[in-house]
C-alpha cells in the first residue's frame, strides 16, 4: 500500500482514506481482512495508535469489524455504502464549489468536455 503523506491532513484521516480507496476500487474486498495494524505501521512506519485510531473510525462508520483475535474484515455492503456517501459528500460539498469556479471562469461545456475547437 502505496500513501503519499501531506501536510494538510492528520495522517489517522490519510491512512483513513487510503483504505476507504482501497474498499472503492475493489483491492479489498467485502469479507476480506485488512492488513494488521502491526504490518500497516511497519510498512508505512507510523505510530500504531495511529493506524488503531484510523481503524476505529472505519468501525465505527460501520465499514469495517473487528473479529477477537483474528483482525479487522471488511463488511458486507462496504463498498455501496461507501459510493452512496462519496457521491452524496461530492455533490453537497465538492461540486457546489467547482460548479461556482466554472462560472467565475466563464467556462463553456466544450471547454469542459475537451472539445478540440476550444484548445
Amino acid at each position: 500500500m502505496e500513501i503519499n503523506w501531506n501536510n494538510k491532513e492528520p495522517i489517522y484521516i490519510q491512512l483513513r482514506d487510503k483504505l476507504v480507496e482501497l474498499i472503492m476500487d475493489g483491492v479489498l474486498l467485502e469479507g476480506d481482512a485488512l492488513p494488521s495494524v502491526r504490518q500497516i505501521s511497519s510498512e508505512q512506519r507510523i505510530n500504531p495508535i495511529t493506524v488503531s485510531k484510523a481503524m476505529q473510525i472505519l468501525v465505527d462508520e460501520e465499514l469495517v469489524e473487528k473479529k477477537r483475535g483474528l483482525g479487522m474484515y471488511v463488511l458486507s455492503g462496504a463498498k455501496d455504502k461507501l459510493s452512496t456517501e462519496e457521491r452524496r459528500k461530492f455533490l453537497e460539498e465538492e461540486w457546489p464549489q467547482i460548479a461556482m469556479r466554472i462560472e467565475r471562469l466563464g467556462l463553456e461545456i466544450d471547454e469542459l468536455l475537451g472539445s478540440k475547437k476550444n484548445r
